[in-house]
């Protein structure tokens, strides 16, 4: 069956007259592979050109240039005035497909080897609407798509379950870090002193100095796909989710990537595993043993991490711009007291995460073998939700 034939590519776009004034724009930089980071809200008058694509609630966005960093994302009850990037194709099931099973086949790993074979273009590899919809898929009757969806389908609820507790831990992990060294409010404040410095009021015997006076941030070795030994050690470039797989790691957990060029130069990740870092500036513990305090530092400063972007075709960032922030040196028995404090918040935030690598490492096995047919389920008996069975 072609893609085409059930599914609406691009259906809707934003022409003159449309209804809002103000948009939930989701670039593609904010989209990893089935994560959304988040949305920008703009007025319309300020968006850029490319914020054209309407979202609407089971749509399936897949980034169509370099398909093989598998950019895609399951749009489930967006707000009315999403629209995402032209760098999108916005996927619409017809009424001889589940939404659901649609996406799961768009995000099989064959489906993206066919869209990187058939992208055009060197530097900048794209996919058109019609690679898309000429695409050939197993489709098996409704009933069975919405078993197969069913199971796929619980997979990424207990992952996003476990994403809004991660968000909320790391919420209380930056207030923590912003009462303690954006309000001065540590223990024992209400005896300290303060005098002005070139970061403004600051406790008397500390230092406003360079980031590159306490660690130094190296730059991660480029890897490739074609040259990588295949291991279980994820390669990452500073995204936020691994490239490919290595059999070596050139860090040690807890690892702060923060990606070095592309759209998303500058976008900072935490990793609590070994990984091989590739197009990214590392801290990890063989830096310092503050890692956590450093994460949420520089997660603090993001807008000013963004603004050190070189270059406008393909813009970069630099170690060495990133060692020239200003910061406070902290005394270390300070930063003792506060990794005690914020530890348990980021342990728990890395059992979630473990927890969630090991969820999609299942679904991912099962999802080839049940897309393609390979596994029947059309006997089982399989709940299958009331939207769905309607």
């Amino acid at each position: 069956m072609r893609l085409g034939d059930v599914v609406t590519v691009n259906p809707e776009s934003i022409r003159s007259g449309y209804s809002f004034d103000e948009i939930e724009y989701i670039d593609i930089s904010s989209v990893g592979t089935g994560e959304l980071q988040g949305t920008q809200r703009l007025q319309i008058g300020n968006a850029p050109s490319r914020a054209k694509r309407i979202v609407r609630n089971g749509d399936t966005l897949l980034a169509t240039v370099r398909p093989n960093l598998r950019s895609f994302w399951f749009a489930r009850n967006p707000k009315e005035n999403t629209i995402a990037s032209t760098g999108f194709a916005v996927l619409r099931a017809g009424k001889d497909i589940n939404e659901r099973f649609l996406y799961f086949t768009v995000t099989n790993q064959p489906f993206t080897d066919y869209l990187t074979a058939n992208a055009k273009g060197a530097a900048y590899p794209a996919i058109d609407t019609d690679t898309i919809e000429r695409a050939e898929i197993f489709l098996p009757p409704l009933l069975t798509q919405h078993k197969i969806a069913a199971i796929l389908s619980a997979y990424d609820d207990l992952i996003e379950n476990n994403m809004r507790r991660i968000k909320i831990l790391e919420e209380m992990a930056q207030n923590l870090y912003h009462e303690w060294f954006v309000k001065f409010r540590f223990p024992g404040h209400q005896q300290a002193r303060f005098v002005d410095s070139s970061l403004g009021p600051i406790q008397e015997g500390w230092e406003a100095v360079k980031l590159g006076d306490l660690i130094e941030i190296r730059k991660g070795k480029n890897i490739t796909k074609n040259t990588v030994v295949q291991g279980s050690v994820p390669v990452v470039a500073g995204g936020m989710s691994p490239a490919y797989y290595h059999n070596a790691a050139n860090t040690r957990q807890p690892v702060i990537t923060i990606s070095a060029s592309g759209a998303n130069a500058g976008f900072i990740c935490l990793y609590y595993e070994n990984v091989w870092a590739s197009d990214c500036s590392v801290i990890d513990l063989y830096t310092t043993p503050y890692v956590y305090f450093f994460y949420l530092q520089l997660k603090y400063r993001h807008t000013e991490v963004t603004r050190l972007q070189r270059g406008s075709a393909q813009p970069h960032v630099y170690p060495k711009d990133l060692m020239d922030l200003d910061v406070v040196k902290v005394p270390s028995i300070l930063l003792d007291r506060f990794s005690e404090e914020v530890t348990p918040f980021i342990q728990m935030i890395r059992n979630l995460t473990m927890k969630n690598t090991t969820l999609r490492r299942t679904r991912d096995l099962l999802l080839p073998r049940l897309i393609s047919g390979e596994v029947d389920v059309s006997e089982l008996d399989i709940t299958i939700p009331e939207e769905a069975a309607a």
